[in-house]
């Protein structure tokens, strides 16, 4: 797994190690040790996932009494994924990070608590997974 910060504090990029043979591939999309290891979040306590069609906007959502961080991956199609830093007196406040997140590419964006989270899906029957910090209020 290889791990690389953005230009915003906190949003980390994730590329996980791909086992690829001929029958397909494999790779751990979460693993706690490896997250600790790394000084990331390994709380989470709620998966989620949605399908979209091609075009569909979701996004920017957010909680203030419960904020949620977010483990964000695409298991088909791909998305423009995009995280906005609302973090009161952060230095990037109203700064925001965009990433293209695929099934081709796996690469992962690791979310913060203090974020406002949202992607437009780029391609038919896309399918986003996340890990949550916190439970949906």
């Amino acid at each position: 797994m290889k791990v690389m910060k953005t230009s915003i504090s906190g949003v980390i990029k994730i590329q996980p190690t791909v086992h690829l043979d001929p029958r397909g591939y494999f790779f751990e999309s979460f693993k706690s040790s490896d997250f600790q290891a790394f000084g990331l979040p390994s709380n989470f306590v709620q998966d989620n996932q949605a399908q979209s069609t091609k075009g569909v906007l979701r996004g920017l959502h957010y909680q203030l009494k419960f904020p949620q961080g977010k483990l964000v991956w695409v298991s088909a199609g791909k998305v423009l994924d995009v995280a906005v830093d609302i973090r009161k007196g952060s230095p990037t406040y109203g700064e925001w990070f965009g990433i293209e997140l695929s099934a081709e590419n796996g690469c992962q964006l690791l979310v913060p608590k203090g974020f406002l989270h949202g992607f437009i899906t780029r391609a038919p029957n896309t399918e986003i997974i996340y890990k949550c910090t916190d439970y949906y209020a």
